[in-house]
């Protein structure tokens, strides 16, 4: 589901990865501690980073059309590595990135503090956003208001499976004591918000993990066709329905807040503009939204850039297509 690196009307990709590896050896950002405090950038010419895949392909189209709308000249490049985007972000090649609160907080405190580090994100919106802001502001990053949206960890089973058992939440599936064979990655085995965590929290017996990966072709086939009986997805994928298949609720709330967040070189992207004109995104896009437009990407064959503005425009966000 994932697309690979493209350009699209941006800097080219091989002066970008260059300048930006430079930038992940010098650290500009947090040697300059001065940018850092001085007034926001409102910069027209703005830059916006995807990583590569299609929902984040889709961010960047919308953050792209909003801007334009607002009288910014955008362009977007995809990047499809954080160690590569980041930086570039810091150093002002890039000038904005759609992002996922938790998992961006926890990648900056390992960058920061060392891969043993412990996790900042939470299930807790707000003191995520607090351990987030408080990591990229050294580094000349604001970062905007979260929306509606959120692509977090999720874990579905058959509708079959979750009719013959009652089942519409994890801790229904934890109370039924039914054994659990789980499609996932083979890092489930052992972070905290997977196995671990399912077994802890919700008292799920997790007999096995069936490493095929999270989402994919695979492991909802496996579940499918009885071989297992959960498979770990995202809140945002959009090809469940195609498999029988069904969200069990975190009723607890395990998982991390990911959240959708725009995140912004402070010199260039800072001002009132832009977190205006992104923000009005926030009004409107929920993950039901996000899943439906990852459907038409993904299942349709259809362009990010046309889904993004048939979006736009059904939200009444940018202007209609003149009769």
């Amino acid at each position: 589901m994932r697309a690979g690196p493209r350009v699209r009307a941006g800097r080219p990709l091989a002066a970008l990865l260059l300048l930006a590896a430079t930038a992940c050896t010098t650290g500009p950002a947090l040697e300059n501690q001065g940018a850092v405090t001085a007034p926001p950038g409102d910069s027209k010419h703005l830059t916006i980073g995807s990583a590569g895949f299609t929902e984040s392909d889709l961010l960047a189209q919308m953050y792209a059309l909003l801007l334009d709308r607002a009288g910014y000249s955008t362009k977007i490049i995809s990047v499809t590595n954080r160690e590569i985007y980041e930086p570039a972000l810091e150093n002002g090649q890039i000038d904005v990135v759609p992002e996922y609160a938790a998992t961006f907080a926890d990648w900056l405190n390992a960058k920061e503090h060392g891969a043993d580090a412990a996790p900042v994100g939470s299930p807790d919106l707000a003191a995520t956003m607090k351990a987030l802001r408080a990591l990229a502001a050294p580094r000349g990053l604001t970062v905007l208001d979260p929306g509606k949206a959120v692509d977090q960890n999720a874990f579905a089973v058959t509708a079959a499976y979750a009719r013959e058992h009652h089942l519409k939440t994890l801790s229904d599936l934890g109370r039924s004591g039914l054994p659990v064979r789980l499609a996932a990655g083979d890092e489930c085995v052992q972070r905290p918000y997977c196995a671990p965590g399912l077994k802890k929290t919700y008292g799920i017996d997790i007999t096995s993990v069936d490493p095929k990966g999270v989402g994919t072709t695979q492991a909802k086939q496996a579940v499918q066709s009885g071989r297992d009986q959960m498979v770990l997805t995202t809140t945002t994928d959009a090809t469940l329905d195609d498999f029988g298949l069904v969200i069990l609720a975190d009723d607890k709330h395990l998982q991390n807040a990911d959240y959708l967040v725009p995140v912004v070189n402070r010199a260039r992207a800072g001002g009132a503009g832009v977190r205006k004109a992104l923000g009005k995104l926030n009004t409107v896009l929920t993950t039901a939204d996000l899943a439906r437009l990852n459907e038409q990407v993904d299942s349709w064959r259809r362009l990010p850039e046309d889904v993004a503005r048939a979006y736009l425009r059904s939200e009444h966000l940018i202007p209609g297509e003149k009769g």
